[in-house]
């Protein structure tokens, strides 16, 4: 992680603040940068910070005693990582790693508390993000049990389209086997198909999403479960 000279948000959370609660946040707030596969706290780790990414895009993964991993949710620029620490607890089973570099923003838990247990829309805010967070590991945990590898694939490519400004996506099967839980094979085979039907291109770790539309079509229901709820909670 590197400094960053400051600049106006782009963190949908913090740009939704009344101007004088943002005002009261704005010095605490530090300008970092991740770099791609970074590990942003470990489970069980003590928790200093709250991060609002702007540009970057953090995955919530929950890692199994034999090493298997499988992401719980993703946080970007609609969100807050850290949430464990408003809610009472300093730790927290899963780990976050970077799945997007870019730039966030971090604020030492004291600062935060400070301006959350002041009450007010600030508080209220994280609460909602963090009701709308919970729907996201919940519905991935459904979808996880009851669609296919395709499915869940289309689900998680227009999750990290969504919190990022380009059509090209840095990612290998590995690493999205990783994220969904799956094997290696099964991503391979999924996107393979998806790939013919036209929807994605796959060249050199990298995937490009050709047609939006055909993505939204194919995916299930628990896409626009999650976005319906966000929208609700947040706008």
């Amino acid at each position: 992680m590197s400094q960053e000279p400051f600049q106006i948000t782009g963190n949908h959370l913090l740009a939704t603040l009344p101007r004088d609660s943002y005002e009261r946040l704005r010095p605490h707030l530090e300008p970092i940068t991740f770099s791609l596969g970074e590990v942003v706290y470990e489970s069980g780790g003590h928790m200093q910070y709250v991060y609002f990414p702007t540009t970057s895009h953090i995955s919530l993964l929950y890692t199994m005693i034999d090493g298997s991993t499988a992401e719980m949710g993703l946080v970007g620029n609609e969100g807050v990582v850290g949430i464990a620490l408003f809610m009472g607890g300093e730790t927290t089973p899963n780990r976050a790693m970077v799945q997007g570099g870019g730039l966030a923003y971090r604020m030492k838990a004291k600062s935060m508390l400070d301006e959350f247990n002041r009450g007010g829309e600030f508080q209220h805010l994280l609460l909602r993000y963090t009701q709308a967070l919970i729907t996201q590991i919940s519905q991935t945990a459904v979808c996880n049990r009851l669609h296919s590898v395709e499915q869940r694939l289309c689900r998680w490519l227009l999750m990290t389209h969504d919190r990022t400004d380009s059509d090209r996506l840095q990612m290998t099967h590995e690493f999205i086997s990783h994220m969904l839980g799956v094997r290696r094979e099964g991503v391979t085979v999924a996107a393979h198909r998806l790939q013919e039907a036209g929807m994605i291109r796959y060249v050199r770790g990298h995937i490009n999403i050709l047609d939006r539309q055909l993505l939204l079509a194919h995916v299930c229901e628990c896409y626009q479960v999650v976005k319906a709820e966000h929208e609700r909670l947040l706008g």
